[in-house]
């Protein structure tokens, strides 16, 4: 039943907890379908049973059997095992058992119309002070750099980068209006309250490297793809060269119009290609006339990667 979820639309799987909340998605999925055809059928036999031609003259004391009400309890013992067997113990898991803010990464996300601010402590651990006299367009968390723990803390604007492998602890809260944070790949969705900070976690279990290399697809292209505005969306997984040698189209090279033509000319007719940013932060709760636009980017690095980015971005303060 997973694969045929996959198979219908459900993404790709990119976390640790993940398997359990398809397993459950797919449980729910096989009542839905037991249901349907079941009350469906039920409904069928009933128009039959029932028909005018059947029992010209109403009965008054109706059906004495009590199998609908077997039915329906049966239901309702099914979807209580479903509930006490998968999703209580799966939300306990998520929001009782958090691991050791030591031994994971530790993110601040504030929600905003429209845009998601992430901030991360320095290489001293600790979140610096911020103050909301302190906001404005260049400081949209109110850092006050005066703070020594603020002073090597670096912020980005909707773009979250993570280690893979290492559980990952992210505090939410909103400057303004309710919001919902979700990363569909991460099976990570929570809503963002005012005045409230909401911690969520999870562990990432793929690099954004290895998530393009699962999402890619083949695409036959032709010469009306020149206005083909998905594949202008694109980026090459691979790289393609002429009959001479000359690089047409490089690796992570963006997909534009132009270079179609080429391929063709060059008896190229498919190419690997993906989404530049696979994994993105979606706003599920409708927050204003630009909720439209509110997508952040999640980049999921090696520790290494990781640590080279964090130590770049902070780099950047000592200009």
């Amino acid at each position: 039943m997973q694969q045929l979820l996959h198979y219908l639309g459900l993404p790709l799987d990119a976390s640790s907890h993940g398997p359990q909340v398809d397993q459950m998605l797919a449980v729910v999925h096989w009542l839905m379908l037991v249901l349907f055809v079941g009350w469906g059928a039920f409904f069928g036999y009933t128009l039959i049973r029932f028909r005018k031609s059947r029992n010209p003259r109403a009965d008054y004391a109706g059906v004495k059997s009590h199998v609908s009400s077997y039915l329906e309890i049966g239901v309702a013992v099914f979807e209580a095992i479903l509930l006490v067997g998968f999703a209580v113990p799966l939300w306990a898991e998520r929001v009782n058992e958090f691991p050791s803010e030591g031994d994971a990464t530790v993110v601040r996300v504030v929600a905003e119309q429209f845009a998601w601010n992430i901030h991360y402590p320095g290489a001293d651990g600790k979140f610096g002070r911020t103050d909301i006299k302190l906001i404005s367009a260049e400081n949209p968390l109110g850092l006050d750099r005066e703070d020594h723990d603020a002073k090597d803390d670096v912020f980005t604007v909707n773009q979250l980068n993570l280690p893979v492998g290492k559980p990952a602890i992210l505090r939410l809260s909103s400057k303004d209006v309710i919001h919902s944070f979700g990363i569909p790949l991460l099976r990570v969705k929570q809503d963002v309250i005012p005045g409230e900070v909401i911690p969520v976690w999870f562990t990432p279990t793929l690099t954004s490297v290895q998530l393009a290399d699962a999402t890619a697809r083949t695409y036959t292209i032709s010469m009306k793809d020149t206005s083909n505005a998905l594949l202008s969306a694109l980026v090459s997984r691979e790289e393609y060269r002429a009959k001479d040698g000359v690089v047409i189209v490089s690796k992570d090279q963006p997909i534009s119009p132009d270079v179609i033509p080429f391929l063709l000319q060059n008896g190229i007719t498919e190419i690997v290609a993906v989404s530049p940013s696979p994994m993105e932060i979606a706003c599920a709760q409708l927050c204003g006339l630009g909720h439209y636009r509110m997508r952040g980017y999640v980049t999921i690095q090696t520790e290494e990667e990781y640590r080279a980015w964090l130590a770049q971005e902070a780099s950047y303060l000592q200009e």
